[in-house]
């Protein structure tokens, strides 16, 4: 019997079958205990960007830890490495003059994102803008807010009302946004969360012009719009975020995963000059009262510092474009397999396999192991292949002859 109690899993079936246990990785292969190797076809969780086994990450984060592993943000308190990533990250935010908010992870970035919305609403003497809305197959973590913002019914059901004044619109519609709003009046609406590209909740791909238009609609009614980044930050689409890539401008933006590569835990909310400016006046009042023990930890500042120069001395960016092409032509022709009902792929290094009898994508990927690949079931009946930026053409191949020994 194990000790380890796993996340999104039954317990029941994994005391039966025991755990899938990885000894270790490098580039864009993992490892089990009894040394098979596979293709990480997940990146471990959307997240070892520049690949697994960089010494230099190690050594930047011993480094650290050998002159001082964490201090305090809170207060006038910080580490110089962290105020060193702070002004790197706030170089290559989509809004200039963003101020950077440090977590622990995604989902204390979207808490921490909730809160300051309808914080700053306050602030500027809006006190009724508490409404945060999202959109179904939305996944926002798993804290209270995420949980309650959740699209995906399983990962709130169960729960009771965690949070009140939550909304919820089609995934796919400004339509469906434009009418909430003029259902429920926007000034009582604080923010719009928004993942450029679905993730968890299937890796759908945003309709031509719907975050363009989502966009206009929230400056439109005064709404704040909060782009989800964590899986699609720092590069996973082909430019260090999808709010460049789209030109989103967005008032917030969560982060985490890519920030480190997953090295270290770390999340950062990325936080809009006009958002923060009534926390910033010298001469205001305006305390916000949170904040994270880690936050700013510094061996993680150290790792996302290291992983950030890997980044841009590699040219990753540059990289996740390539994928982006290779994965779309490669997988695509899968859709024609009988057990197959889409491939959804071609915006980012994202490529989603929709079962056409969606309860056979967790047998899927537990199958696709005797190929050689580790992966998951995603949404309702996909199949995810989020890989690390280093993953080469012919791994690509690789992944593609894996996803096709398995469907049979």
């Amino acid at each position: 019997m194990g000790a380890l109690w796993h996340g999104f899993a039954n317990m029941g079936t994994v005391e039966r079958d025991g755990a899938f246990a990885i000894s270790r990785g490098e580039g864009a292969y993992v490892w089990d205990t009894a040394g098979t190797r596979y293709l990480d076809a997940t990146a471990g969780l959307w997240f070892t960007n520049v690949g697994h086994g960089r010494a230099a990450i190690a050594d930047a984060v011993a480094e650290q830890i050998r002159r001082i592993a964490a201090y305090s943000t809170f207060g006038d308190y910080a580490v110089d490495t962290t105020l060193a990533l702070a002004e790197r990250l706030a170089g290559i935010a989509p809004v200039a003059g963003s101020k950077i908010f440090f977590t622990s992870g995604g989902s204390d970035s979207i808490d921490t994102a909730v809160k300051l919305a309808r914080r700053y609403w306050r602030e500027v003497g809006s006190p009724a803008k508490e409404i945060v809305v999202a959109r179904q197959k939305a996944y926002h973590g798993m804290h209270v807010a995420g949980t309650a913002l959740a699209g995906i019914p399983g990962n709130h059901d169960g729960y009771g009302e965690l949070m009140t004044d939550i909304g919820s619109v089609d995934w796919d519609s400004g339509k469906s946004l434009l009418e909430f709003i003029e259902r429920v009046g926007a000034d009582r609406i604080a923010a719009f969360f928004c993942e450029p590209v679905i993730g968890a909740g299937g890796i759908y791909l945003p309709p031509e012009g719907y975050l363009a238009e989502v966009r206009q609609i929230c400056r439109e009614h005064d709404i704040l719009f909060v782009a989800d980044e964590v899986i699609t930050g720092f590069g996973r689409l082909g430019e260090w975020f999808a709010s460049t890539r789209f030109d989103l401008q967005p008032d917030m933006m969560t982060t985490a995963k890519g920030l480190t590569s997953g090295y270290v835990p770390m999340g950062a909310v990325f936080v809009a000059p006009t958002v923060a400016a009534p926390f910033f006046d010298p001469t205001g009042e305006a305390w916000w009262r949170h904040g994270y023990t880690y936050m700013g930890h510094a061996a993680a500042a150290a790792a996302a510092m290291a992983n950030l120069d890997i980044i841009e001395s590699e040219g990753l960016l540059a990289q996740a474009t390539r994928l982006e092409g290779t994965l779309h032509q490669r997988f695509a022709p899968l859709a024609e397999h009988p057990a197959v009902a889409e491939v959804r792929s071609g915006v980012g290094a994202l490529t989603a396999v929709q079962l056409a009898d969606p309860a056979a994508a967790m047998g899927l990927a537990k199958k696709l192991r005797a190929h050689g690949v580790a992966t998951r079931a995603v949404g309702a009946g996909a199949v995810q292949i989020s890989p690390s930026f280093v993953m080469t053409d012919e791994q690509v191949d690789d992944l593609v002859a894996g996803f096709r020994a398995a469907l049979g």
